[in-house]
């Protein structure tokens, strides 16, 4: 029989429903976004306003985006900060949590909506780069890229992945503490073609355009 603890976790899970765009949203906040430890607020920063709007949209927020300088570059950012109890207590469920850099790891989400999460997780903290092959000058190099400072995170990003779209990420670890999973050509070719599954899907645009040189839809 459930403990009382159990099924007030399993009644918050199914107080919200999981549409896409909010599944694209919590990529972002997953990637990019900050959970207060006071239990109610969140706050997501970007350099692109665009990338905020977009937050804002998903999230019906009325809240207003504030200019931010970085303490370590002086470069201006923008974000976006509010308080939802609701959503809160939910994103603790699906396994977001305040300081949660290093302490990431899975993130309760159906598979249905891995492709909408993914995307806001590459617009987020991601990247898609192509460049010439410097082999052979008439071939492009592709790569789709997820950034995290947590190892257990991106090795479960790699799992659900595989299991869904049955291709194999490459992992490495950056000189700044970070790691990378990365996908190549045609892996990436497959990768993009399923988080850009149609036209209208809240994405950042300029990585969008780069992604629709290698999408068939």
């Amino acid at each position: 029989m459930a403990n009382k603890q159990d099924i007030t976790k399993a009644n918050t899970q199914k107080s919200i429903k999981w549409p896409h765009h909010l599944a694209y949203a919590v990529g972002l906040i997953t990637s990019d976004g900050n959970s207060s430890s006071d239990g109610r607020h969140f706050s997501f920063v970007s350099k692109d306003t665009e990338l905020i709007e977009t937050f804002k949209r998903c999230l019906s927020l009325k809240n207003k985006i504030r200019p931010k300088t970085s303490g370590y570059s002086n470069k201006m950012y923008y974000k976006i900060q509010f308080g939802n109890i609701k959503l809160y207590k939910w994103l603790l469920n699906i396994g977001l949590m305040p300081n949660k850099t290093k302490r990431l790891s899975k993130i309760v989400i159906p598979d249905k909506y891995l492709p909408d999460f993914l995307r806001g997780h590459i617009d987020g903290d991601g990247c898609i780069r192509v460049y010439q092959d410097p082999i052979y000058p008439n071939s492009q190099r592709l790569y789709t890229r997820f950034i995290s400072a947590s190892l257990a995170h991106l090795l479960w990003l790699r799992k659900r992945i595989f299991s869904l779209l049955k291709i194999k990420g490459h992992m490495r670890q950056h000189t700044k503490g970070t790691f990378e999973l990365s996908y190549a050509k045609k892996d990436s070719r497959t990768l993009l073609n399923a988080i850009y599954y149609n036209k209208f899907v809240p994405c950042l645009r300029r990585k969008r355009k780069i992604a629709e040189l290698f999408l068939s839809n």
